[in-house]
């Protein structure tokens, strides 16, 4: 790699600045350090549910107690079935099974990686109890089908928006798609506390039922005890609340930035021979891109891992895509479909496809100069031509 092209520094992640300082201070001197005490956790959940669309919102404290916490309270458990795309991270369907539920992965669209509705319709039955798609590196998934579907089986739709903060669909935000929505704060998140969670609620009995599994079964104004429900203890503290409120404040010109530069990083990479960027529906208007992705159709896995590698050598922070939920051994320790391996295999062609030749770079690429953008699809053109 001696004497090869490298990128100049792209900006780092996370991002922060005096507001994040602040927070913390005002965190710190009001005296009180955890949700039912303070103030910023409320806060923070009013903000975000504004900005989102919804009414209601709950802080927790990650991304996958945000989903297991939302599937709890739509119902889910043992002998309810959950599907989930094939290719997410594999939080989606742990989540699903954690609660005893048998997650039911289905293919993905090969041009946006969102859930497929047709094998979504395919695959409920009597006892699926929701679907679960998962709006893949900010591109919403095709909400409008997916809410018909759910719609005529009689199944809740949890939306897994991990990655899609700011996000909208047909200019509707995430909370008003007329569903649950789950989001991530992890540090690598669009927004971040290091971690954290967010669940939007479009109805307030359901807000009310989580607010008490979020909180051992407690309700806030509880001075004896008196759990009213089981659950554990998800809530987020008034530190990571007083971050996140900072980080909501700069999301959506962060957001404007990468809807800029995406489509010129994108045009740049389709120029490569062999190289396909992630595709977008027109529908979805708002894509915050958590994740540049692409793919070198007909690649091998190896091959694909190599190119990592080199792209990392060379200052381009590149990642390997997921792999296949059911192609990891955690997938099948509890609650798992009754099917092999390869039968899901066999119905799922492009997850198979999508898990071995694509890449992705981390969203604070899509931050840099439009100069920058250049740079790095010069390095991803030598290194894909490269022997």
């Amino acid at each position: 790699m001696s004497g090869a092209r490298r990128a100049s520094e792209l900006p780092a992640w996370p991002q922060y600045d005096e507001a994040e300082r602040a927070g913390l201070v005002r965190a710190l001197e009001q005296g009180q350090w955890w949700r039912m005490g303070g103030g910023e956790v409320d806060a923070f959940e009013r903000e975000f549910a504004e900005h989102h669309g919804s009414s209601h919102a709950l802080a927790v404290t990650n991304g996958t107690h945000a989903l297991e916490l939302a599937l709890q309270v739509l119902g889910v458990g043992p002998g309810s079935e959950v599907i989930v795309p094939a290719f997410t991270f594999i939080s989606s369907s742990q989540a699903a099974q954690r609660l005893g539920a048998v997650a039911v992965p289905v293919d993905v669209d090969p041009e946006t990686y969102c859930i497929d509705v047709a094998a979504t319709g395919r695959a409920i039955t009597d006892r699926t109890k929701a679907i679960m798609p998962v709006h893949m590196a900010g591109h919403v998934a095709d909400m409008t089908a997916l809410r018909q579907l759910a719609e005529d089986a009689g199944v809740a739709i949890l939306q897994d928006a991990a990655h899609a903060h700011g996000a909208r669909w047909e200019g509707r935000r995430i909370g008003e798609l007329g569903s649950v929505a789950a989001f991530s704060f992890q540090n690598g998140k669009l927004m971040t506390a290091g971690e954290g969670g967010a669940v939007l609620f479009p109805d307030a009995d359901l807000h009310e039922e989580a607010f008490l599994r979020h909180s051992c079964g407690r309700p806030p104004t509880d001075r004896h005890y008196l759990h009213k429900t089981s659950g554990s203890n998800f809530r987020l503290n008034e530190f990571s609340a007083s971050v996140l409120r900072a980080q909501l404040g700069r999301l959506e010109e962060q957001i404007e930035t990468r809807e800029q530069r995406w489509p010129l990083l994108s045009g740049l990479l389709a120029e490569i021979s062999g190289v396909v960027p992630q595709g977008r529906d027109k529908r979805c208007d708002r894509n915050p891109h958590y994740m540049a992705m692409f793919r070198i159709p007909g690649i091998s896995e190896q091959r694909r891992n190599e190119l990592v590698d080199a792209l990392v050598e060379r200052g381009v922070p590149a990642f390997a895509s997921f792999r296949a939920i059911y192609r990891c051994d955690g997938f099948w320790e509890s609650a798992a479909p009754g099917e092999t391996v390869d039968a899901i295999a066999r119905r799922c062609p492009n997850t198979e496809a999508i898990s071995r030749d694509c890449i992705w770079l981390h969203h604070r690429t899509l931050l840099g100069t439009e100069q920058q953008m250049h740079e790095v699809a010069a390095i991803v053109a030598e290194a894909v031509e490269a022997p």
